[in-house]
């Protein structure tokens, strides 16, 4: 049976499924962020697929206001991006948010 792709809903930046993020960009520099906002495929089907895309809303030193589009997963990874365990649109009462090391 095919696992069900639980990200396969397009949602606004604040609510993103994921949210990957790199503080200097290894080609572009700068801080460049990715929000996940929908997966075309399940995490299976993208492991097996080297041209697997996410529709994402990004901001980066180019664009701070941020662009929306579709991009490969291996320009996220290849970046040295990590995924926080956080979305950095959404207020909290906290204090300092760490990154994820997945």
């Amino acid at each position: 049976m095919a696992v069900k792709n639980l990200c396969a809903k397009t949602v606004k930046p604040d609510q993103a499924h994921e949210v990957w993020q790199v503080e200097d960009h290894s080609d572009y520099g700068g801080t460049w962020t990715w929000y996940v906002l929908k997966k075309y495929q399940s995490p299976e089907r993208e492991a097996v697929n080297s041209y697997a895309r996410w529709f994402c809303y990004v901001t980066s030193p180019y664009s701070p206001h941020g662009d929306y589009g579709d991009t490969y997963i291996t320009t996220i990874k290849e970046a040295g991006a990590v995924k926080l365990d956080f979305n950095p649109l959404v207020q909290t009462s906290g204090g300092q948010h760490e990154a994820s090391q997945t």
